[in-house]
């Protein structure tokens, strides 16, 4: 199972967004994150399908959208038709998830589930096999820069125990909070194979470098779990 950074366009110069999206592709991301929040499920505000877009036309990435909603069934066809690849959002989220979860792949996008931090990781569990990747929140979601959660690892290794049971193939495990070289190893030591990292790449002098850095560090750890070979 491969290791993936995804820069987040959160922490990009708002000013500026599609060259931080330029910026992140010239890096060496393996993909472009961005966050979508609406101010109810959430308390902040931030991108919505027009930025997509725009990040679209400005970069051939992947386009990992994370909504942050309350009713994200109502707004996937609008990131979709914008050029999501791969559209995630909340177990807590007000809406039926495993309708939602389908409508994302029936338009052939990558689904994924998203778990805050006061959310068990059997929250997932009814609808193995509807999704294609689970986001393990390691901080509370709503503003970047900050802290990581240290004690979410137990509740990642809890997911990739589930992972390892999902047919056919187990699913990806995506971390996103706090996140750089020393807390995406931790993450990886307990299962996490994909790295959203805001701050830390977009602060670093040299993004690229900065990607390598914690691609190798998330690779050696990753590759001492049982589920390295992957």
């Amino acid at each position: 199972m491969p290791i993936e950074i995804l820069p987040s366009l959160l922490a990009a110069d708002f000013g500026y967004l599609a060259d931080g999206a330029r910026r992140a592709e010239t890096a060496g991301g393996d993909a472009l994150h961005v966050d979508i929040m609406d101010g109810h499920f959430v308390p902040n505000l931030s991108f919505g399908p027009d930025v997509v877009a725009a990040a679209r036309r400005a970069v051939a990435l992947r386009l990992n959208v994370h909504l942050m909603l309350t009713h994200p069934d109502r707004y996937v066809p609008r990131f979709a038709d914008a050029g999501a690849d791969a559209i995630s959002f909340h177990v807590e989220a007000d809406c039926d998830v495993a309708a939602t979860l389908a409508v994302i792949r029936a338009r052939g996008l990558s689904a994924g589930l998203v778990l805050k931090p006061a959310t068990p990781a059997d929250a997932i569990r009814p609808f193995l096999g509807q999704f294609d990747f689970v986001l393990c929140m390691t901080v509370e979601p709503g503003y970047g820069g900050q802290s990581f959660m240290d004690g979410m690892r137990p509740k990642i290794r809890q997911v990739r125990t589930l992972s390892e049971t999902a047919a056919p193939h187990p699913f990806p495990i995506m971390v996103d909070g706090g996140i750089n070289a020393d807390t995406a190893a931790r993450c990886a030591a307990a299962g996490a194979n994909q790295f959203v990292a805001g701050n830390s790449l977009y602060s670093a002098p040299d993004m690229g470098a900065a990607i390598a850095a914690m691609r190798a560090a998330a690779t050696a750890a990753f590759a001492r779990t049982p589920t390295g070979s992957l």
